[in-house]
């Protein structure tokens, strides 16, 4: 049986050379022949590239310096190639493949032959679809590299995936595409790199050029969230640091830098490494094969949708994503890894890729092997994912043996934690997750300004002093009043409040995620004999409803237009640091003070010996890390509350965008957005003694836009928490926290926000 293979070979990238090797070493050891098709595609492996900018010019610079090592390199990867790769006559078209000698079979994949964005017309080339084959067509492991399609461009997908006998994906994102474009359930099966096993990959290692231990470092991109881990590993075990440089740059003063590595000296240094810091994936998979300690970064989009990510994918099955730095999961660098249970982890989905492999080729059906169940007695509660999980408590309140505790992670944030001696099965915590349940959507709101139209208590909110008439109107009444209040240690809590003169630790915006352990429990038992406002954001009020079961007539909610919640340990590190650097104890914090006004808000800071610092909160360290979204919650980047279909009764916020001739004679004091949700929001709001104005929703997006869509992490997000998890809180603190320079202050002044947009989208390039 004689395979053609149309993969990416040709450029001097390890991860392509190495996985059309193990892909076309793999058929051989199931019986059959492969050649790889020897197909040009805008592949340069020039030393020195045509100058398109200053960037390339840098490049071309350096090179000139290491020329010795990098024609070397160059020399490394021809001779690889030409020794280790079985390859046809050159072809340059899909006509010219037309006429190319038949095999049994054409095998499309590796690697990411299926994104259209790498091809200079930003479309699919139909050679690595096979669409030149005279016979039978599978893929094994091919990649899109997007989360999406592109638009148009669905229909020629399912054209191409409609031929082929046998379809498989690397990653669970491209298992997503095939099934929503071709209808068809694959696998996902392993990159090709796996499928050989350790003493393959020795065998084309070169012989070693180093003795001794090292740590190796290998990035494709900014170390960014491995920079900590470097600088631990260097510190504890006074290895050196040995860069294989894929990027140019140091990624540590020390780091011995190496320019002349091939396939095979590529090898070498994974099997002599001590241990592995990388940020790319075929780093990640020859850390495996060798079974190294080892540490992988990976993009802000990647933490954020890890079920888009190729290392999520891979480490999720191999139970080792605890080694991805820079999530609050992240393992230490003293933390083993449990080698033996991993290695039969990645044994067992070798066995089931070479079992589709060997299906695909011989034209057999492919069944998958059954995964053994867990014993019913054994099998732990399904929770949210942490990517996913809000952190409302719901879980832990309901459950009724005290089972789950919530705990801190190494981000600072609560996640429930189950006692399995404790649980006893009985399912109730999966049952009032909000983040397993599909949110139900609610008809267009209607959408005021608004204001209370005490001026004293206007002065006292953080906007309009809608919450105070909300809480009045509930204690008038008998009621309770429910919200996020600083203790005397400064950590925010949900508390209860049964009087007006209480009211004002309630008041005003507070970014820090308030604790709720406990207060749902509280709310249930004070609803059965008095009525109750809740305030909260949107998953905290769903997190409530799903721990009721309902909604009772008593109960009244308002949720809060929430750009995402900051880490309470990163809040309680800041405040030890403020008075330690102050010398002095903080009594309170007021997050959003109008001593400047509405629009300019300030974070006042009084402490205990009655002085006062204040100053516009976006100049304040605290207030730009919040604005610039470094420390939330991972679920805020993704978060499904995050638009006009509100669960509360009424939405409270800012009502931002206002023109100087909208309300005039209100702006100074402050003008809250209020967003009436439901029947039980409007009876309440007909009697409330507010100023108002209506306005059409999209005047609420405009100006708020987490109505519409949830915030972008920062792109330093993981670079802060691997450094906070490792580093003396005060390092970070003046790493990540500082403000910029007087200059950069100042254009940002006198930049126009559209003239901002233009120079980051062309910084990003």
């Amino acid at each position: 049986m004689k395979a053609g293979l149309v993969t990416f070979f040709h450029i001097h990238h390890y991860g392509a050379v190495l996985q059309a090797c193990a892909t076309q070493r793999a058929v051989e050891q199931l019986g059959g022949t492969c050649e790889i098709f020897n197909y040009y595609v805008n592949q340069n492996n020039a030393l020195f590239r045509r100058p398109t900018g200053i960037g390339s010019a840098a490049a071309d610079a350096h090179t000139a310096l290491h020329y010795r090592a990098m024609k070397e390199r160059y020399d490394r990867f021809e001779e690889f190639s030409a020794r280790n790769l079985r390859l046809s006559p050159r072809y340059e078209s899909a006509d010219a493949l037309r006429a190319a000698p038949p095999c049994d079979v054409y095998l499309s994949g590796s690697d990411q032959i299926w994104n259209p964005k790498i091809f200079p017309d930003g479309r699919f080339d139909p050679v690595f679809f096979s669409a030149f084959a005279q016979g039978r067509r599978i893929a094994y492991a091919p990649s899109f590299g997007v989360p999406r399609i592109p638009d148009g461009m669905e229909d020629e997908l399912r054209g191409y995936l409609s031929g082929f006998s046998h379809l498989s994906a690397r990653e669970t994102r491209g298992q997503a595409i095939i099934r929503e474009i071709a209808g068809r359930e694959v696998p996902v099966v392993l990159d090709p790199t796996l499928l050989l096993r350790q003493e393959d990959w020795s065998a084309l290692a070169a012989q070693p050029e180093r003795t001794g231990g090292y740590i190796l470092c290998y990035c494709i991109s900014r170390p960014g969230a491995l920079e900590p881990y470097i600088r631990r590993l260097h510190e504890e075990t006074g290895l050196p640091i040995v860069q294989l440089c894929g990027i140019r740059q140091r990624v540590h003063p020390k780091a011995q830098c190496v320019f002349s590595a091939g396939p095979a000296e590529f090898l070498a240094l994974f099997r002599g490494a001590s241990y592995v810091c990388t940020n790319s994936f075929h780093g990640t998979v020859f850390s495996l094969q060798f079974q190294k300690p080892f540490f992988t970064a990976v993009s802000p989009a990647e933490l954020a949708a890890p079920e888009q990510s190729r290392i999520f994918s891979l480490l999720d099955r191999l139970g080792l994503s605890g080694r991805i730095i820079g999530k609050g999961d992240a393992a230490g660098p003293a933390d083993p890894i449990d080698w033996p249970a991993a290695s039969a982890r990645l044994e067992a989905e070798r066995r089931k890729s070479l079992a589709y492999l060997r299906a695909a080729l011989y034209d057999e059906p492919f069944a998958p092997e059954e995964e053994p169940s867990a014993p019913a007695d054994a099998a732990l509660p399904r929770l949210a994912p942490r990517t996913g999980c809000t952190g409302c408590t719901a879980c832990a309140a309901i459950c009724p043996k005290g089972a789950i505790a919530m705990e801190r992670d190494r981000e600072g944030f609560a996640y429930p934690s189950v006692d399995p001696a404790a649980c006893v099965r009985c399912g109730r915590c999966t049952s009032v997750c909000p983040a397993l349940h599909e949110k139900k959507p609610h008809p267009l709101p209607a959408v005021f300004a608004a204001w209370n139209r005490d001026d004293t208590v206007r002065r006292d909110s953080t906007s309009g002093g809608l919450f105070t008439l909300l809480a009045q109107d509930t204690l008038q009444s008998g009621g309770v009043v429910f919200g996020a209040a600083l203790d005397a240690n400064l950590r925010l809590r949900h508390t209860a409040c049964f009087s007006e003169e209480e009211l004002r630790r309630l008041r005003g915006a507070k970014y820090v995620q308030s604790d709720l352990t406990g207060v749902y429990r509280e709310v249930r038992e004070l609803l059965k004999s008095r009525p109750v406002l809740f305030t909260g954001t949107p998953c905290q009020v769903d997190g409530l409803y799903h721990f009721l079961g309902c909604r009772p007539e008593n109960l009244t909610t308002c949720d809060l237009v929430c750009q995402g919640v900051p880490s309470p340990g990163v809040w309680e590190d800041m405040v030890r640091s403020m008075e330690a650097r102050r010398r002095r104890s903080l009594q309170t914090v007021r997050f959003r003070n109008k001593v400047g006004g509405w629009k300019d808000s300030h974070l006042t800071l009084l402490y205990k010996d009655g002085s006062a610092e204040s100053a516009p909160l976006f100049q304040t360290e605290w207030g730009r890390a919040f604005g610039r979204a470094l420390f939330l919650r991972p679920c805020c980047h993704r978060c499904p509350y995050s638009s006009m279909s509100r669960v509360g009764d009424f939405t409270l916020g800012d009502f931002w965008g206002l023109r100087p001739d909208e309300l005039p004679d209100q702006q100074e004091l402050g003008v809250s957005l209020l967003i009436v949700n439901t029947q039980h929001a409007s009876h309440i709001f007909d009697r409330l003694p507010l100023g108002r104005q209506p306005f059409p929703p999209e005047r609420a997006i405009a100006g708020n836009p987490r109505l519409a869509s949830p915030i972008a992490p920062a792109p330093d997000r993981a670079a802060f928490f691997a450094a906070y998890a490792l580093e003396p809180f005060e390092e970070v603190r003046r790493k990540f926290f500082r403000l910029p320079s007087l200059p950069v202050q100042l254009a940002s002044k006198a930049l126009s926000p559209e003239l901002k947009a233009k120079l980051r989208a062309k910084l990003k390039k």
